[in-house]
């Protein structure tokens, strides 16, 4: 198992909103397009690519997620975490 991995997101306030998101994704909308719209982390500008990172680096639940992703996967669930519900998609 790798180390590090490099992920997008998407980070919004209420859980209906991420699954929302993620019922448009997989309807065809593009995850970038998507993070750019809604989420309201600052990564929003780069299309959600929070770039590579290692264990440890992010908070718990959103790592414990990201690291069960393979690679091109995203979650069919929102994480919750401190900041608010997260769509996570791994990249590489």
């Amino acid at each position: 198992m790798s180390n590090k991995i490099t992920a997008k997101h998407i980070l919004v306030e209420k859980k209906s909103l991420a699954e929302e998101i993620i019922e448009k994704i997989n309807g065809g909308a593009l995850f970038e397009e998507m993070a750019r719209e809604y989420s309201t982390c600052p990564s929003k500008k780069k299309g959600g690519n929070l770039g590579e990172f290692g264990r440890g680096q992010m908070v718990k639940e959103f790592e414990i997620e990201a690291f069960k992703l393979q690679k091109g996967q995203m979650t069919q669930v929102p994480v919750k975490t401190k900041f608010g519900y997260h769509i996570i998609k791994r990249v590489k």
